[in-house]
């Protein structure tokens, strides 16, 4: 078959994420709905953080496969936000500050053994991707990020007005996110739409973007089904 198209290959990758990504899962809606109750958004933050902090492992992973010095130099950014380069710098420690804005210490975020399973296999079985696919696969599998943006924005809005239990603080990590996204989308669609230049490539790396919204998709059924069943 013909490789689709740049503009035709963007819209298919866009289409998966309209259909596919977690912003549909009840769980999500339910949040934004202001249903949640105290247990099950303090499970979601607690559940989540083993999703954050394997977030510059799998980055990690990509970086030593980029074949291109410049493409590393930006990329090796992504590793920097989640994990600062000193004291309670990055994304992790604005997610252990949420973590403790909802009622969990540090120490239970970092307890690995109180990760759901179903999280758990989750999170290393995209972590193991990135570490075993071709880097293209890898980078393309991040495209989720695509649809990051406006689910940000509302998650702000909407935790500010239902949760009003949740400081103001404890969200900052999704205001910095919103900064730094751009240049993350920019770099991402810059690297699969200039190299995926086959129709093989192309089909590949949809499928790596689906698979990432598998990934999501699996985090939350953990979650609801350990926290919102009981509620």
């Amino acid at each position: 078959m013909n490789a689709w198209s740049t503009e035709e290959f963007e819209a298919r990758l866009r289409s998966i994420g309209e259909k596919r990504y977690h912003h549909l899962h009840p769980f999500n809606e339910r949040m934004h709905a202001g249903t949640l109750t105290e247990e099950e958004f303090r499970g979601w933050v607690r559940n989540r953080f083993y999703y954050q902090v394997n977030l510059p492992v799998k980055d990690a992973f990509i970086l030593t496969k980029l074949p291109g010095r410049e493409d590393r130099r930006r990329w090796i950014q992504r590793i920097i936000d989640h994990d600062g380069r000193t004291g309670n710098e990055g994304g992790i420690e604005k997610w252990v500050r949420l973590g403790e804005s909802v009622g969990l210490t540090r120490e239970q975020l970092f307890d690995d053994d109180t990760v759901l399973p179903g999280v758990r296999f989750a999170v290393d079985a995209y972590v193991d991707f990135c570490r075993r696919q071709p880097w293209l696969e890898s980078v393309a599998s991040a495209l989720t990020e695509l649809f990051a943006p406006d689910l940000l924005s509302r998650r702000i809005t909407d935790v500010s007005r239902h949760y009003p239990w949740i400081a103001a603080e404890g969200l900052e990590y999704f205001r910095a996110r919103l900064t730094q996204q751009p240049k993350d989308i920019a770099h991402l669609l810059e690297l699969v739409l200039d190299n995926a230049k086959s129709r093989e490539q192309q089909d590949a790396c949809a499928r790596a973007l689906e698979f990432k919204c598998d990934v999501l998709w699996s985090l939350l059924d953990a979650v609801e089904l350990a926290y919102g069943k009981s509620s």
